[in-house]
């Protein structure tokens, strides 16, 4: 097992834009190993990119399926490098929390169907259509991929953003 320690903001390397992975090696799947790895450690987490590994590279892994109450129809475990979003539709704004952003929950406007096409840790092509709250997921990661948080998606931080209870319940209030 390979548990990172996720990186939060402030931290530069989530602000940047991440480079390209290109081909899969050795390290490529090390890195995926160690997204994967450390979404499942960390209590909650249902996705996770490279940069909130502090590696700036395009990768991400997600898995919907470990949720309470799993959307039907999910893709389970997704490994991908390199991913773009080749389709969005629809609109929807939900709350949405980060591991890198841990204090806060933000309402974020997303589309509510994506197809996202990348390439797996066994070098193979994927393309996936996904609807819902793992469509939200997708477009979360791809978003760490080009240095945004769920901070930069919110149409007002006075009303959008939400101090977490277990922080608020210490005393701790959004100044």
């Amino acid at each position: 097992m390979s548990v990172k320690r996720v990186v939060t903001y402030p931290a530069r390397v989530l602000k940047g834009l991440a480079g390209p992975v290109g081909s899969i090696g050795a390290r490529e799947r090390q890195l995926a190993t160690d997204l994967v790895d450390t979404m499942y450690d960390s209590p909650g987490c249902i996705g996770l990119a490279a940069p909130q590994l502090g590696v700036a590279s395009r990768a991400f892994c997600l898995d919907v399926s470990v949720m309470k109450k799993p959307p039907p129809g999910n893709h389970g475990l997704v490994v991908l490098f390199d991913p773009e979003l080749v389709l969005a539709e629809g609109s929807e704004i939900k709350r949405e929390g980060c591991m890198s952003v841990p204090d806060y929950t933000c309402d974020v406007r997303r589309a509510t169907s994506v197809v996202v096409r990348g390439t797996t840790p066994d070098d193979q092509v994927r393309v996936i259509e996904a609807e819902g709250f793992e469509a939200r997921a997708f477009q979360h990661e791809l978003d760490h991929l080009d240095g945004l948080l769920v901070l930069d998606r919110v149409a007002s931080a006075r009303t959008d953003v939400f101090r977490r209870k277990r922080y608020a319940e210490r005393g701790r209030h959004l100044k």
